[in-house]
């Protein structure tokens, strides 16, 4: 790759990612070089500084030096979290699912008319996510088209790069006025669209988001399945989270044969969906899901369990924020391992996820989940500088790191006590880059 001009970054040290045929791939003594728009340059080895420094014009002293027990990793991935329901996070763990949407949902989602408390929470929610290191975020708004659009002007104004979807639902009998007519939906699904394009924002995006089919008739369905072809845009939904939620949309929907069926029949499964949830599918049902392309997110924090071996798709990790009690990725891996754990006890035959696994799930599996992974997702020539600047011995951080000289795949180790001591959190983050810009810490 030619350069047009001095790349403004470049990094030394090493790097940790995925590839398409390798969960995890370590890059000791690594360089790489971003351009003036945020792209990878180039990535190589240090023994070749010479050559890289005459071809892309650096010299030694621009080079940025990462520091022992410091590395770069890929920027999370979170496939699926509620931006609205932040502020009450934690509250899913006392009670089923539907009872828990009307009980603290809908009342609370209906506040974020008032502009003003939808600017306090999705401020708050895109602060946190990029500090524990999600750099990009597909997000559930509400069914409130100036707060949604509210919150794609936040993960801009951040540099967060964002998915965001404008709640869609004509049935809702449990809140009162917190659902839309038919036409409401599909005129300001189409307004929210419109909108938020027109801001032509670099990083986000507008996703057509049906909330799931219980709180959405057929025929608005239909329509936004229209939208989505006609816009090509990527769509997001619920689907088969737990057995009272199947059994309601059998009743709901008697003509399609299974829940996937309904949303297939409504052309909402392309190779730009994502599904939240999917415990309860079928083989028939996965296979449909292979068949479209559509994608799974599984969502960590709530699901003890993930069959990665199945010939289904494209699988990413989500927190499910405020199903999941954390916004924090690097939490959702955490209990996708000991829930992978707890299972393998249980039944021996299971195979237990290995960290490597998790790893690429949270990164690169995320953003082939969500039809991005030509733009991130891992370092590879080309795409978008979005990484994490992990410092596992951090100054006033969380882990006490023993210093073991001659152990075997020392970076290996490092990375694994991040991702599993249940002492490391944010405070390992040093630095935070979405398109090559840091965005954390933060400037403003």
């Amino acid at each position: 790759r030619s350069p047009r001009t001095k790349p403004p970054h470049v990094y030394r040290g090493t790097f940790v990612h995925s590839t398409q045929q390798a969960p995890l791939q370590i890059l000791e003594d690594a360089l790489l070089g971003v351009d003036t728009e945020g792209k990878i340059a180039f990535i190589g080895k240090g023994a070749e500084l010479d050559r890289l420094s005459k071809t892309f014009g650096f010299s030694p002293p621009d080079i940025t030096q990462l520091e022992q027990h410091e590395f770069f990793m890929p920027g999370m991935v979170d496939t699926h979290i509620h931006a609205s329901q932040y502020s009450y996070a934690g509250t899913a763990l006392d009670m089923p699912l539907l009872q828990w949407l009307n009980t603290y949902t809908f009342p609370v989602e209906s506040r974020f008319k008032d502009l003003g408390f939808a600017h306090r929470v999705y401020t708050q929610v895109v602060k946190r996510t990029l500090r524990n290191g999600t750099t990009t975020a597909c997000y559930f708004a509400t069914i409130h088209t100036d707060a949604s659009l509210l919150l794609g002007q936040i993960a801009n104004d951040f540099g967060q790069r964002a998915l965001v979807g404008k709640v869609c639902m004509d049935r809702n009998n449990s809140v009162k006025h917190y659902k839309e007519t038919n036409q409401e939906s599909q005129e300001e699904t189409c307004r929210f669209i419109a909108e938020l394009l027109g801001k032509k924002y670099p990083l986000v995006k507008p996703v057509v988001t049906p909330r799931f089919a219980p709180s959405c008739t057929g025929v608005l369905l239909g329509q936004l399945g229209e939208i989505a072809k006609n816009n090509n845009l990527h769509i997001q939904s619920h689907i088969s989270e737990n057995a009272e939620e199947v059994k309601l949309v059998n009743e709901l929907f008697p003509e399609s044969e299974s829940y996937t069926d309904v949303y297939h029949k409504y052309n909402l499964l392309t190779d730009k969906t994502v599904m939240a949830h999917g415990c309860y599918l079928s083989d028939e049902e996965l296979a449909l899901f292979r068949e479209t392309g559509a994608s799974l997110s599984h969502c960590l924090c709530l699901h003890v369990w993930i069959d990665l071996t199945h010939p289904v798709c494209v699988c990413g990790a989500a927190s499910d924020v405020a199903g999941g009690y954390s916004a924090s990725m690097l939490d959702a891996v955490r209990r996708a391992l000991d829930s992978s754990k707890v299972l393998t006890i249980q039944d021996p035959e299971h195979e237990t996820l290995s960290f490597e696994e998790v790893f690429r799930l949270a990164t690169l599996g995320g953003s082939q989940a969500l039809s991005l992974d030509d733009q991130t997702g891992n370092f590879e020539v080309g795409k978008d500088f979005d990484a994490l600047r992990v410092n596992v011995a951090a100054p006033g951080g969380p882990i006490d790191l023993i210093q073991c000289d001659g152990l075997k795949c020392a970076t290996q180790h490092l990375l694994y006590v991040y991702l599993s001591s249940l002492a490391g959190d944010d405070r390992n983050i040093v630095e935070v880059f979405v398109a090559g810009r840091k965005v954390v810490p933060f400037t403003e």
